[in-house]
């Protein structure tokens, strides 16, 4: 049986979801879509509307696996914690119908899926155009933005290029420091 991952970018007024398998050797996005709640007044009632919807998308797809975007940096310290606590909602929902699932920071899946942590949006879904067999209709960024997690949950089941993503924050330099000096030792002068 193919490995089906669901992967989610978590949003507290959008939360975008996609399901991604390999058929016939080849990548295929079997949904991608965004779970509205910006019309939502109440907060909570935004996060029992994601928990919900999760666990549905999980009893109609039957993922084997989950991968999720980590929220990372904000502005505004109010919408940090929202977006945290809508990521909260979804791990709980995956974790309650009994997935594992891993998480993911934005840059790291920039980077795996064009090179460049700093990727733009319309980067990051021309590669993913070029790799997975989408649906017909235009993605939505937030259902791309989940895509692009599972795909590199899936390179990252596989072992191959793309895969290795590193679950260090963003900012922390020294991981790729000792990756370089470790694969280039002859490089390093004493001192």
């Amino acid at each position: 049986m193919p490995d089906i991952i669901l992967g989610i970018d978590p949003g507290s007024r959008f939360t975008g979801y996609a399901v991604l398998t390999e058929e016939n050797g080849k990548l295929v996005a079997l949904r991608c879509d965004v779970l509205k709640m910006a019309d939502m007044d109440d907060h909570s009632d935004r996060l029992k509307y994601i928990f919900d919807q999760i666990c549905g998308i999980i009893k109609s797809n039957q993922p084997t696996t989950c991968a999720i975007e980590t929220p990372i940096y904000g502005v505004d310290p109010q919408a940090m914690l929202k977006l945290g606590r809508a990521q909260a909602a979804a791990i709980l929902a995956v974790k309650d119908c009994g997935l594992p699932v891993a998480e993911y920071f934005p840059k790291a899946v920039k980077k795996a899926i064009t090179g460049n942590g700093n990727a733009s949006k319309d980067q990051v879904a021309f590669m993913l155009n070029k790799m997975i067999q989408l649906p017909e209709e235009k993605l939505k960024n937030d259902a791309t933005d989940a895509l692009a997690v599972a795909w590199c949950h899936f390179m990252k089941g596989r072992g191959l290029p793309g895969g290795s993503i590193k679950k260090t924050h963003q900012n922390n330099r020294k991981s790729d420091w000792a990756d370089f000096i470790e694969k280039n030792p002859g490089r390093v002068k004493g001192l």
